[in-house]
């Protein structure tokens, strides 16, 4: 219980991040906002799938339409995480486990100080970050992923056999289920 309300003090914004068109097709991934993620797992545990990415990266847009929008991964997507998407531009104040994060100009463009910190300052896009049940960082996994890797990645982390296996031997002996052969 003193969980619970830790959880809503450590995983809420200081205002709305942003809006995200609400999909209701079985075969897309409902993706959630902050706010949304952290009352859910208020009420049922999961991990957490955090897409970080940026407006102008392209190559966050090919794993977008090729993996993320791949039907069955989709769906186990949505059975066994809390997916977000975080644009790691967004200017949106965030307060995660009680520390306030702002956008930093830089330059021309500029980042998220939460994406720099869930990155350990690698602002690579795009990266998938696998969070655990109470918000802890399990792995960030850099760069674009065809559906039959993400696949292998997605069930080590939601099966939890990155706590017993390692990676290693994980994919070497991996049978694909959801996708078939690209």
């Amino acid at each position: 219980m003193m969980f619970l309300a830790w959880s809503a003090l450590s995983f809420t914004p200081a205002q709305q991040t942003q809006k995200l068109p609400r999909q209701d097709s079985t075969d897309a991934v409902k993706w959630l906002s902050w706010e949304e993620a952290a009352a859910l797992s208020q009420k049922e545990k999961k991990k957490i799938l955090l897409n970080v990415y940026t407006d102008w990266c392209g190559w966050c847009k090919r794993m977008d339409k090729a993996t993320f929008e791949e039907p069955n991964i989709a769906r186990y997507i949505n059975e066994n995480f809390y997916p977000v998407k975080f644009d790691a531009e967004q200017r949106a104040e965030l307060v995660y486990k009680g520390k306030p994060y702002k956008y930093v100009k830089d330059g021309q463009r500029g980042y998220h100080e939460l994406a720099a910190e869930l990155l350990k300052g690698r602002l690579s896009f795009p990266t998938v970050v696998f969070l655990d049940e109470n918000l802890d960082v399990i792995q960030s996994i850099v760069g674009y992923k065809t559906p039959r890797q993400f696949e292998r990645i997605a069930t080590y982390f939601a099966g939890g056999h990155y706590k017993k296996t390692p990676w290693s031997v994980y994919q070497s002996t991996y049978k694909p289920v959801l996708v078939s052969d690209q």
